[in-house]
């Protein structure tokens, strides 16, 4: 008997201390079994409530440790998110890694939201997954940080509740299959827009799943498949499903943050954008800090010294395993091209090219992992590669980067080398190129790519700086390049003719990206703060101001400053457009020889014309950017010099002169018999009248006619005005009429183009802006071309057909009831 009590009171001493209420039921595994002395039986479990961790994690549980660790039990999937996490921030990427054909433009590996940032809150036994912003920001021991932190309160995207604590109550564990299976806006694959032209109707949750999750020290990674029905899907229609495979990635973001730089428009740079509640202006102001690699030297007191030092931790690329063996060495020197560059900066070896770990090596390696920048191949037809980066939004640090390389990019290097070097360079003349010259187009692209992920973005204001005369010269185009960036879009010398010489063909690592990378990697150690840099950065600015070498020259989608254009070369669209022309007269008459292959059909000759027609069509465009253009220079306060320039009036009659003689006046030159009857049964007349007609609708831009008055408005007499270009045109276009010529096919749709483009002028004018003189003149052109009509004798019957018929449209145009 006694040792019956004394077994009693032990079992009553380990009861006393199990902890009491919720507390209780983190660690009990079975109801205890109650002394004799206590009557009342304890309360069962309720249903939800926290289970004992083993009950949740069995032993059948595949686990992976790292930044958090995952579990997949049977069919279910868990985080266990470690206490030391709550609060932190945590960057989330969404990628499409399962890509269906038609369903956007980047197939594999792009991403299908922007970057975002969560944090996980414990809010008694559940987890709170909630979407953080620093769009609005402010010193956290400032007053106000309290008011921005209540008036931009963070939303909650999921509540779980905590199916079990960690073994060492340290940790959370939490069902996560929900986020992953249903329609989360904050992760999902597809946008609004997307939804709308895919008709789709829901997300099939039985057929939406999670495929694996794997835990990194920085990150975790979960792949998942969502279905989704609809109506009018880009692939697979009969099934009714559009069905993608999601990459999504959590990275841990920085403990200690990198000290971040200011962004100046004076020199390019990809940036991040915050209204800073803590400065002290007098309204909410915004700060502006560019994306970069954090690089530390090894040795802080010889990098002082001005000594090139190797940074603590260079940035390197990887090349993925799956890329065939033969384009590797070009990719991994488009790579370390710009060790060069961050020389400038006083780092040697800071960027550097790896081949990937064999699974011998390492069997954890991953290009997942978010330790290793990788550049992707991705086997689809899109003909593209693509720079993106992942950054720390507080302070722009670049963490990661995959570059997606498409393997029909080459497909697009072929069409380019082609179409703008094969007149002078016998290399470029064929539908397949030696490898050696694939490889340094490869090489080329890769450079430019990775030019991306280094926070760099494209410099369409470079390749302005070389004068077109230049571009002919084999000393001056084998030393410099055809631009000084090779983030510009100045792709092959379509400039350089036959006559020539050796002359170089693309653009390397240039004085401007040189300039770029030191601006933003160079240290100064002195200063402590972005505030502390500022006035130096803006001094190393102003040393380079007015040297178009260092220009900096921002990408728009149609260009309002034409020395900002993609796709060109030169100080003079007219000039260096019209050597491209000359060239493509050289081409088109040998394309059918350039593109033979024994036993294959015309399809590699009906592409390479089309890329004919497709650069004479950014020929065109380049010049009529002059055309109302206002060159922008952006200048401090400081410099004291005037940011928007109109461009010239002569220049802007140079390139309606370029208009007359190369657009307007029919380009016979590109109507190639032999060619067209080997690659369409018709469509020639209709080819010649779209350029007629893009090229008028581009003229008549409402914001380029707007930019024409402004300029007439603010220098007079020196101004190229909207009255002007609507005679020339008129003069030109119906130059037949006043000598009493036949029209021929290509100048009566020429002829028909202009007057409905006008038409719509009136139209647009009607509504959008009634009140201005585009209107008036408009109206004016139309009665005056009406007159000139009436006035036409002719005795050939198409041409008196046709000019009745435009008597007819403009009457109802000036006169619609």
């Amino acid at each position: 008997m006694k040792k019956l009590y004394e077994v009693l009171a032990v079992l009553l001493l380990v009861f006393c201390l199990i902890p009491s209420n919720a507390d209780a039921q983190l660690f009990k595994k079975k109801k205890p079994v109650p002394p004799p002395v206590q009557k009342e039986e304890p309360k069962p479990k309720k249903k939800g409530k926290v289970k004992e961790y083993k009950e949740v994690i069995t032993e059948d549980a595949i686990s992976d440790d790292g930044l958090f660790k995952t579990h997949k039990v049977l069919d279910k999937y868990y985080f266990e998110i470690p206490d030391s996490l709550l609060e932190r921030e945590i960057l989330i990427t969404s990628r499409i890694s399962g890509f269906v054909k038609g369903l956007n433009f980047g197939g594999a590996g792009v991403k299908s939201r922007p970057q975002q940032v969560i944090r996980w809150q414990k809010m008694d036994d559940r987890i709170l997954l909630r979407s953080v912003s620093y769009n609005s920001v402010a010193t956290e021991d400032d007053p106000i940080y309290q008011s921005v932190k209540n008036n931009n309160f963070e939303p909650v995207i999921m509540i779980f509740d905590v199916q079990a604590y960690g073994k060492d109550s340290m940790s959370s564990v939490i069902d996560i299959e929900p986020l992953y299976t249903t329609d989360v806006e904050l992760i999902g694959a597809l946008s609004s827009t997307q939804r709308t032209n895919f008709g789709i109707r829901s997300l099939d949750r039985p057929r939406s799943f999670i495929q694996t999750m794997k835990s990194f020290p920085e990150n975790v990674l979960v792949k998942h498949v969502l279905s989704y029905t609809g109506t009018k899907l880009p692939a697979n229609q009969l099934t009714g499903t559009l069905t993608v495979e999601m990459t999504q990635s959590m990275i841990l973001l920085p403990a200690e943050p990198m000290q971040p730089r200011f962004y100046d428009a004076r020199v390019g740079y990809f940036s991040i954008n915050q209204t800073n509640y803590s400065l002290d202006e007098q309204k909410a102001a915004n700060q502006r800090f560019i994306t970069r690699w954090r690089l530390e030297p090894v040795d802080m007191e010889a990098y002082k010294r001005g000594e090139l030092v190797e940074p603590v931790k260079p940035i390197e690329y990887y090349i993925d395993p799956a890329t065939p063996v033969k384009w590797r060495p070009y990719l991994k020197q488009g790579i370390e091209d710009w060790q060069v560059a961050f020389e400038a900066a006083g780092f040697k070896n800071a960027i550097v090219a790896k081949d990937p770990p064999s699974p011998e090596e390492d069997p954890d390696w991953s290009p997942e992992d978010v330790r290793f920048s990788v550049i992707r191949y991705i086997s689809t037809d899109i003909q593209n590669a693509q720079g993106p980066h992942v950054h720390d939004p507080r302070t722009g640090e670049i963490i990661e980067s995959d570059i997606m390389w498409y393997h029909n990019v080459m497909n697009l290097l072929r069409n380019w080398f082609f179409i703008q070097t094969s007149a002078i360079n016998p290399d470029a003349r064929g539908v397949r190129f030696r490898d050696e010259i694939m490889g340094r187009l490869i090489r080329f692209v890769a450079a430019h790519e990775v030019g991306h992920t280094l926070g760099l973005p494209h410099n369409m204001g470079s390749s302005v700086a070389y004068p077109v005369d230049s571009l002919r010269s084999p000393s001056f185009t084998q030393k410099m390049g055809t631009a000084p960036s090779i983030m510009d879009y100045a792709r092959f010398n379509y400039v350089a003719q036959p006559e020539d010489g050796d002359v170089g063909l693309m653009p390397d690592i240039g004085p401007y990206d040189k300039w770029s990378i030191m601006y933003g990697y160079k240290l100064i150690p002195d200063a402590h703060s972005p505030e502390a840099e500022r006035l130096v950065l803006n001094e190393w600015i102003k040393e380079k101001a007015g040297d178009p070498l260092y220009r900096y020259g921002r990408q728009r989608g149609l260009p309002t400053d034409p020395s900002a254009q993609t796709e060109d070369l030169g100080d003079n669209s007219m000039k260096a457009s019209e050597l491209g022309i000359a060239n493509l007269k050289r081409i088109v008459p040998n394309l059918i020889e350039w593109t033979e292959e024994e036993g294959k059909d015309f399809s590699n000759l009906n592409e390479l014309y089309n890329q004919v027609v497709g650069q004479y069509r950014r020929y065109i465009g380049h010049v009529i950017a002059n055309i109302g253009g206002v060159y922008e220079f952006p200048k401090s306060f400081d410099e004291n010099d005037v940011v928007y320039t109109h461009v010239p009036e002569a220049k802007q009659k140079e390139a309606m002169d370029f208009l007359k003689k190369h657009v307007f006046t029919t380009p016979m030159w590109l109507i190639d018999r032999d060619v067209l009857q080997r690659i369409e049964e018709s469509g020639n007349a209709d080819r010649i009248r779209s350029l007629h007609e893009s090229s008028l609708n581009l003229l008549f831009l409402s914001p380029r006619l707007r930019r024409m008055i402004d300029n007439a408005d603010i220098n007079g007499e020196e101004a190229y005005t909207i009255t002007e270009m609507y005679q020339d045109l008129s003069k030109e276009i119906f130059s037949e009429l006043e000598k009493g010529e036949p029209v021929d096919l290509y100048r009566r749709n020429l002829q028909r183009s202009y007057i409905g483009v006008l038409e719509n002028t009136m139209t647009v004018s009607a509504t959008d802006h009634k009140n201005s003189d585009i209107l008036a003149v408009t109206r004016g052109t139309l009665k005056t071309i009406l007159g000139t009509l009436n006035r036409v004798r002719t005795t050939d019957s198409m041409t008196r057909f046709h000019i009745d018929d435009l008597i007819e449209r403009v009457k109802l145009i000036l006169d619609p009831k």
